[in-house]
């Protein structure tokens, strides 16, 4: 199943507040990377410069990232996240060429403040 296959649809769980609850409820069980990746897109689909195709795609995987059903539940030990965690690595990997410098750094130093 393709990344884009995996995250379509779940656009409609994706809202800045549940996006923002979902990091503060689950920053420590998801680990760092996975919020890393979170935010990295948050800050993509923010810039005004982001294409509304590319932000369809964010959009579906931090639907995918908020939503309590996913291929692994959250609350599965060890492995909660990992499909999370390829959600959103497929995007950012897929959107590469619209990920600036700015976007990366404005997730660090948010990152900076759980981890």
């Amino acid at each position: 199943m393709s990344v884009e296959d995996k995250v379509k649809g779940f656009e409609k769980n994706y809202s800045e507040e549940s996006f923002w609850d979902k990091i503060k409820n689950s920053f420590k069980k998801a680990g760092c990377e996975v919020i890393e990746k979170a935010l990295v897109l948050y800050y993509v689909a923010e810039d005004p410069d982001t294409p509304m195709n590319v932000k369809a795609l964010i959009y579906g995987a931090l639907g995918y990232f908020i939503s309590p059903v996913d291929a692994i539940p959250d609350i599965t030990p060890v492995v909660g996240y990992s499909d999370d965690l390829s959600a959103l690595a497929g995007v950012i990997f897929l959107l590469a060429t619209s990920i600036k410098k700015e976007h990366k750094q404005k997730a660090k130093e948010k990152l900076k403040e759980w981890c």
